[in-house]
């Protein structure tokens, strides 16, 4: 008979092999990079050095931008990308939101290889009138399996203090349930600059559907080489998130570009972008800070429910072995070695 520990280890390694195949058992978003960066006053200005700000987005599948000043500012930002990456691009762009002196918008751009946009863009309506910017949302569809994305982007006030961000940061709990609300059955996450690092009380209404990937670090540039003061911004995904994320982190730029980080936050920006990949994707981890995510796995107790796990996963995996398709076939040859590298693993453990 085998332990109830080693039947636990190989419905993993099913698990794993079955979940690295993509379209067949997930519907959800894989296999994309996405990133959120406030790019200071984008668009404002001809101080910024856009083939820089190319190199650095040209890396990712998917870019939430805060602070953008004019429509011409993502416009020549898409142009220089796509002749950085000789692939097209699109984007979109939110209304102007802020007071009556000052206001801004958002923006997403994305790889047109990689994504599409599904049409379903809208500012959050604000009716408490608790954000001075509200939100911007959209949803993305994966080409690599047609799963969806919502992403959910904000820039909440810097204000003269703590006191004046809070309650927009307890106001994020309300945004993450009409999230919910407008895209059900879609996983969601908001990202963006929120001026308050991720270990402030103000969280606590947040932390209740949803968590940061990034919880280490800091993502504003200070004035000194190589220094960072503040982890303002962001990814946040659901506490039972469904997403496969391989990898979360802020991407340093100036060393990425062999930039002093005063050019860096004259002629890019004074905030690092941060990002996370989706199922096989992965970054170069030379020029970031690498989180992995912890994982929420879990695996049944009791012996039948083993069982009947285990029997829906080989009628799934008996789907899989007669398609005669060759990329997924190509996924199966390494998903076999991760599960070999799984019980491996086990075995040591022992």
């Amino acid at each position: 008979m085998h332990s109830p520990l080693r039947c636990k280890a190989i419905l993993l390694s099913l698990c794993i092999f079955l979940g690295s195949l993509g379209s067949t058992t997930y519907i959800y978003a894989s296999d994309i990079i996405f990133a959120s960066w406030n790019i200071q006053h984008l668009g404002q200005g001809d101080h910024k050095k856009y083939n820089a700000l190319a190199a650095i987005a040209g890396k990712v599948d998917v870019l939430a931008i805060q602070e953008v000043m004019s429509e011409d500012g993502v416009l020549r930002l898409k142009k220089a990308v796509e002749k950085h990456t000789d692939e097209q691009w699109s984007y979109l762009i939110s209304p102007p939101v802020g007071s009556k002196s000052y206001k801004e918008m958002y923006a997403f751009l994305w790889r047109n290889s990689a994504v599409e946009s599904v049409r379903s863009q809208t500012i959050y309506p604000d009716k408490g009138d608790r954000f001075i910017r509200e939100p911007f949302s959209a949803k993305f569809k994966s080409k690599h399996d047609d799963s969806e994305l919502a992403i959910g982007t904000v820039h909440i006030l810097y204000g003269q203090g703590v006191t004046d961000r809070t309650p927009e940061i307890k106001a994020l709990a309300d945004y993450w349930r009409w999230m919910q609300t407008t895209y059900p059955g879609t996983p969601i996450i908001v990202a963006g600059d929120f001026n308050m690092p991720p270990t402030h009380e103000s969280w606590s209404a947040l932390k209740r559907y949803a968590k940061p990937l990034i919880t280490e670090g800091a993502s504003t540039l200070s004035e000194k080489n190589g220094q960072y003061a503040n982890l303002y911004d962001n990814i946040w995904v659901g506490l039972d998130t469904q997403l496969q994320i391989g990898q979360a982190g802020i991407i340093a730029f100036p060393k990425m570009l062999k930039m002093n980080h005063k050019d860096s936050r004259k002629h890019m920006s004074d905030h690092a972008p941060v990002y996370m990949t989706l199922g096989a994707a992965r970054l170069d981890d030379s020029v970031v800070t690498i989180i992995t995510p912890e994982s929420h796995f879990s695996l049944p107790d009791t012996p039948e429910e083993i069982i009947s796990l285990a029997l829906a996963l080989l009628i799934a995996l008996l789907a899989i072995l007669t398609t005669k398709n060759k990329t997924r076939r190509q996924k199966l040859m390494m998903a076999w070695k991760e599960i070999q590298k799984t019980m491996k693993k086990h075995k040591r453990s022992k």
